[in-house]
């Protein structure tokens, strides 16, 4: 992989966004780590290697891609019509060139000669089928308001799709590049129907590896697609075998003893163990951070000042290095430094600069609390041993509610329904607080702060806020990424007066890769990018 000056500046900005700048990071607690993007590229091929994925799949659905196992899988068998590359750039994917001839339209061209899994060609009818079943209420899709904007998604040609808008939406086409604008077989969804996903259903997409196998509770095996249309990302590894391991002790030991070739968003715990072994542990960047997402504005933190009392009273310092063992910084925002990669490095790192860091006053936040009558007011926060952050965020959020006179009730849920409660409603019935590794599929900081309409998908507690909306809607509507950037920056004033969510740390990614193998990003874009196409051997 090519280490290019776009690159090295995406790295500095995590670095600066967890220490201050530098080359390295230091939290202060004697942590130390260098931010990459690249790995040393493969030298040669590879017939099998196994990956480890925290949690199993609840889905291959690209419906449903609305969490990281799903999302690492499923970036090297189904493709976008657009890519967000591992220097965080937008590109052409499998459509070849697009325009925005009006702002109410943006016309795509396919690229020719791409075939499915299957050995069919993709053409135009493909793209409108995959892309229309996210406005399915049937489907329920974890996308459907990335769509809320949308007249129309015809075929105005063999291999051409036009989408007319109801309103201008440029977040629209950049969301392109993930989950929302992969491309299935319209014969494949009809004929697998509402099997389509799971492991008797299967998936027949256009990317580098193509699914061969699923055994429920054990592993996903993916095959090379040795027809893959980008010769550019031919796979140097035949097979993938992604094994589930949900233990964070167990998923580590099989990483050091070499079940395990590798394996992304590892144990904190783990690090320093991993750092010194045979293999290699990377970190990349991300394009969110830690927050503790408000799930129920009916409860206690419906009011404000108990929300604004609760995120004064949380010890972030003492937080990284529990859950961390000091591999981050406080977070000051819900999108660090990296996330604003739509405008020039400088800028980007001067927005995150000018915001104050959040302090600790559990003095002050207790009188806040008193003012809002919530003393002794119960708070449910859901927590997990999906991975050690998780449960280290909650007990300190506890510990911090409970200090200013909130009652807070810890509720355990199993790794497999953690993930769930970011998909389905139903499952934060009688929780208010859940801790979240929030991300955004593409480059813009304005992804995060949209999500935060009224109504949207990923707003778990419902908030809303009339001036916030309108704001949305003028950013939607503003093409240039600069002037985009300005408005996007007044989301984030009122998203932290308000405090839908309550930003806890920020962390980058993590990598390791065991001695045999090498050639894949670090980063996040590792959850829509075939990351595993450059994936081969180290010797």
């Amino acid at each position: 992989m090519l280490r290019t000056a776009a690159l090295a500046a995406v790295a500095a900005l995590v670095a600066a966004g967890c220490s201050g700048g530098g080359g390295d990071n230091s939290s202060g607690s004697g942590a130390a780590f260098d931010v990459t993007i690249d790995t040393p590229a493969a030298k040669g091929p590879l017939d099998k290697v196994k990956w480890s994925l925290y949690a199993e799949p609840q889905t291959l659905d690209y419906a449903y891609a609305f969490d990281f196992p799903i999302n690492t899988v499923l970036a090297n068998v189904c493709e976008n019509l657009l890519r967000v590359t591992p220097d965080l750039k937008i590109s052409p994917g499998l459509a070849s060139k697009y325009t925005n001839p009006d702002p109410l339209t943006w016309v795509y061209t396919l690229r020719e000669g791409v075939k499915f899994h299957d050995g069919t060609p993709m053409a135009a009818k493909d793209v409108v089928a995959s892309l229309t079943r996210h406005a399915d209420p049937e489907v329920g899709s974890s996308y459907s308001t990335v769509f809320k904007d949308v007249a129309s998604i015809t075929e105005t040609g063999p291999l051409e799709v036009t989408i007319k808008l109801t309103r201008p939406n440029v977040l629209l086409n950049e969301q392109l590049s993930a989950s929302p604008g992969i491309v299935e077989s319209a014969d494949f969804l009809a004929k697998a129907g509402k099997d389509y996903g799971n492991p008797q259903g299967g998936v027949n997409c256009t990317g580098p590896f193509s699914l061969e196998e699923w055994k429920p509770g054990t592993s996903i095996t993916l095959k090379k697609n040795d027809a893959y249309w980008d010769s550019t990302l031919a796979p140097k590894t035949s097979e993938l075998e992604f094994v589930f391991i949900q233990d964070p002790s167990a998923r580590a030991n099989a990483l050091l003893t070499g079940e395990v070739d590798g394996g992304y968003l590892l144990p904190t715990t783990s690090f320093d163990k991993l750092d010194a072994s045979d293999g290699k542990l990377y970190f990349g960047a991300i394009t969110g951070s830690y927050s503790a997402a408000v799930t129920n504005l009916k409860g206690a933190l419906g009011d404000r000042r108990v929300r604004q009392a609760l995120s004064m009273a949380i010890d972030r310092d003492g937080m990284v290095q529990a859950a961390l063992n000091g591999y981050g910084a406080p977070a000051k925002a819900p999108v660090p430094a990296a996330g604003w990669a739509t405008v020039p490095a400088e800028r980007a790192q001067t927005i995150h600069n000018s915001l104050p860091a959040i302090t600790q006053d559990p003095v002050a936040a207790k009188k806040l609390v008193e003012e809002a009558g919530a003393v002794g007011k119960k708070v449910v926060v859901a927590t997990s041993n999906l991975a050690p952050e998780i449960s280290v965020a909650a007990n300190a959020i506890q510990a911090a509610g409970k200090e200013i006179g909130l009652d807070v009730e810890l509720r355990t849920i199993a790794p497999d329904a953690y993930t769930a409660l970011f998909t389905d409603p139903a499952t934060r019935e009688g929780i208010d607080v859940l801790v979240t590794s929030g991300y955004d599929m593409t480059p813009d900081p304005l992804e995060f702060y949209a999500a935060l309409q009224t109504g949207e998908f990923a707003n778990y507690g419902n908030w809303s806020n009339p001036e916030y909306d309108q704001l949305v809607k003028e950013a939607l509507g503003t093409t240039d990424p600069a002037a985009r950037a300005e408005l996007t920056v007044k989301l984030q004033e009122i998203a932290l007066r308000e405090l839908p969510g309550i930003p806890l740390w920020d962390s980058p990614m993590s990598l390791y890769l065991g001695k045999r193998v090498t050639g894949v990003t670090p980063n996040i874009t590792h959850l829509s990018y075939p990351w595993a196409a450059t994936l081969g051997s180290a010797n």
